[in-house]
């Protein structure tokens, strides 16, 4: 029963993360757009970009892992790594600092 307790804080815990890592990229793209930095236009287009190919990347993980039989579980967080790596790197891109 640990085990389920335990998987359940550390499944939250990165939730909670993610969401405010997202959050964070989300304002500083904002706050770039808003106060109309020569390199929005920029980052508008590789926003753009990094989405279609992170999406892309995830469907392409989660599709891999349920044809070999991995299941649901598998599938799902194969299908988050790329969406993931992708928030960080913007994160540290954009906002710069530990995490």
């Amino acid at each position: 029963m640990n085990d389920f307790w335990d998987n359940m804080f550390e499944a939250m815990t990165e939730t909670m993360r993610f969401s405010c890592e997202a959050q964070s990229v989300m304002s500083a793209r904002l706050f770039l757009f808003a106060s109309g930095a020569p390199s929005a236009v920029d980052e508008a287009a590789q926003m753009v970009t990094e989405k279609i190919l992170a999406f892309t990347t995830a469907g392409i993980a989660a599709e891999r892992a349920l044809s070999d039989g991995l299941g649901f579980m598998v599938a799902a967080e194969r299908a988050y790594s790329p969406l993931r790596d992708c928030v960080h790197a913007n994160s540290d891109r954009l906002i710069g600092g530990p995490h």
